[in-house]
């Protein structure tokens, strides 16, 4: 089982002057105590579940070149990228970027996107739901494409590419490790079968997890892949550092599962979460194996 830091709040301080100390710090203590990786939001307003659309918020990819800079080891990636933010072409290369000045150690991590707010607010395309996921299939077929040795057009229902040309190729081969991100059962996770290195659920439970991996499965046995090649991934729920022990426990089932990562979030200055994750959870994960 790894751990992996999911950064979503830039409020913490509250002075907008140090949000890149403070996350500077953050990157680098997880970097040393071992976390795998090291994801962002891809937001541009705060999500109203977890706060007011006013407080801070930064551009995904550029967060990440400035935490690629700054550490070695950890995997970077958004968690998870909308899909209707970038035009497809220009994601791969942003990735690919991303992979490129990081030493390999990009990844796509994508969704179908949902947040309306501020879609409409900054001018963002907000399409029907059905269509959103259409609109994925065609940008994870273009993704692909580009990070392949094929730089032809690419001729789909919403995007045409008269060359998917993306030089330098990534770092990573043969492509930056895609992760699909949702839990919907009919289509999301058909997509995780049919194109993804991971999926990543919400951590609602042992046996909601175990329900959607077996919907996982059912899946891959319809598109022919090998269930046990995909990684499960899981956001946790609540605050590990709160009850240590339920942690572990719930860590522990997911493992059962066949769960490798769970993905932390944050509930205080992230500076001292990190630093608490690191002294406190990590060294009893670790002997999860």
């Amino acid at each position: 089982m790894k751990l992996g830091l999911h950064y979503w709040n830039y409020s913490r301080p509250t002075d907008p002057a140090r949000i890149a100390p403070t996350l500077a710090q953050t990157a680098r203590i997880a970097e040393q105590a071992g976390l795998a990786s090291f994801t962002v939001m891809d937001h541009y307003f705060q999500m109203e579940q977890q706060g007011s659309a006013e407080e801070p918020m930064l551009e995904g990819y550029t967060t990440l070149g400035y935490v690629a800079a700054l550490t070695e080891r950890m995997e970077l990636g958004l968690l998870v990228t909308g899909v209707m933010y970038r035009h497809p072409g220009l994601l791969a290369k942003i990735v690919t970027t991303l992979d490129v000045l990081s030493g390999g150690r990009g990844r796509l991590g994508i969704g179908a996107s949902w947040y309306e707010r501020e879609q409409r607010g900054l001018g963002v395309p907000v399409v029907p739901v059905a269509e959103r996921f259409e609109r994925l299939e065609e940008t994870l077929q273009i993704c692909l494409q580009m990070w392949s040795d094929n730089n032809g057009p690419y001729q789909g229902t919403y995007y045409q590419l008269t060359e998917t040309l993306c030089v330098p190729a990534p770092l990573t081969r043969p492509h930056p490790p895609i992760m699909i991100g949702g839990s919907g059962e009919r289509k999301t996770l058909r997509l995780v079968a049919k194109y993804a290195d991971a999926c990543n659920l919400f951590g609602t439970g042992e046996a909601e997890v175990a329900h959607k991996l077996d919907v996982l499965r059912e899946h891959c046995r319809t598109e022919g892949r090998d269930y046990d090649r995909i990684e499960k991934t899981v956001v946790a729920g609540g605050s590990p550092l709160d009850d240590p022990d339920a942690f572990l426990a719930q860590a522990e089932a997911y493992a059962r599962l066949g769960v490798s990562e769970l993905q932390l979030m944050p509930d205080r200055d992230p500076v001292a979460f990190t630093e608490q994750v690191g002294q406190t959870l990590l060294p009893r994960i670790a002997a999860l194996g």
